[in-house]
């Protein structure tokens, strides 16, 4: 919840103009909801893509305050995040509301970017691996094979966002290789893209791209900064 109109079209443009010519990484930016028909304009014809911070299950109705995916299709978005560990804190989601908006942006043409992670306390009573499972199992469950080729796994210990402290890229690595080899269990497919979330910085982004199974990042506070932001995207190569 970040970025008047202003700034987050100043803050877009940045970003834009700051990009390299044979970039190779997909950048996504996702604003606020305010944000995003200022932050589309912005970025058209670029190769930055546009994604929501979260969506209703519904498509219309009477739920005062909701988005629904098709409303996001039609300003841009091409991504929606989904289960973010502050939706699931904060606004009490479920895995089964987490699998509810999954299926709807899937079903309005939009790629989901799921989102999973363990608390402090789950990590330090050794509940880490059984937490990811949950969500994943729970948050794709009914999904058919298909889905595969328009998914995007976030994989974000709670502990290590907005704190300070990151994952070392050997823990974070431990639980992608873990949420990779439970993708073809669910979904029959393993090459799914997974990006790790909890205070990537332009310090640490280049450690934890590097590993194997690591293959992007979902980036919080340092996105906010133009500068910072570049940065990251320059360690995920040329």
């Amino acid at each position: 919840m970040h970025k008047t109109l202003p700034e987050a079209r100043a803050l877009a443009h940045d970003i834009r103009q700051g990009l390299t010519e044979n970039l190779q990484a997909e950048v996504v930016l996702a604003p606020p909801f305010t944000a995003l028909d200022a932050v589309a304009t912005v970025i058209s014809g670029s190769p930055l893509r546009l994604a929501a911070q979260d969506a209703f299950w519904e498509k219309q109705g009477p739920f005062t305050g909701a988005i629904s995916p098709l409303m996001l299709k039609d300003l841009g978005c091409c991504y929606v995040i989904v289960g973010h560990s502050e939706r699931r804190q904060h606004f009490g989601e479920t895995n089964e509301m987490v699998n509810r908006k999954v299926k709807a942006v899937l079903a309005a043409g939009l790629d989901p970017i799921l989102c999973v992670g363990e608390t402090l306390k789950a990590r330090q009573t050794g509940l880490t691996l059984k937490r990811v499972a949950e969500q994943l199992r729970e948050g794709l469950d009914g999904l058919p094979p298909e889905a595969a080729d328009h998914l995007v796994i976030a994989y974000e210990p709670v502990w290590a966002i907005g704190t300070g402290q990151t994952a070392t890229p050997a823990q974070a690595q431990e639980v992608h290789y873990y949420i990779r080899g439970l993708l073809p269990q669910i979904l029959g497919r393993a090459d799914i893209r997974i990006l790790y979330g909890g205070s990537v910085t332009p310090d640490n982004a280049a450690s934890l791209l590097q590993e194997p199974d690591i293959n992007g990042a979902l980036v919080g506070g340092a996105s906010l900064k133009a500068d910072a932001f570049l940065k990251i995207i320059a360690a995920a190569g040329p």
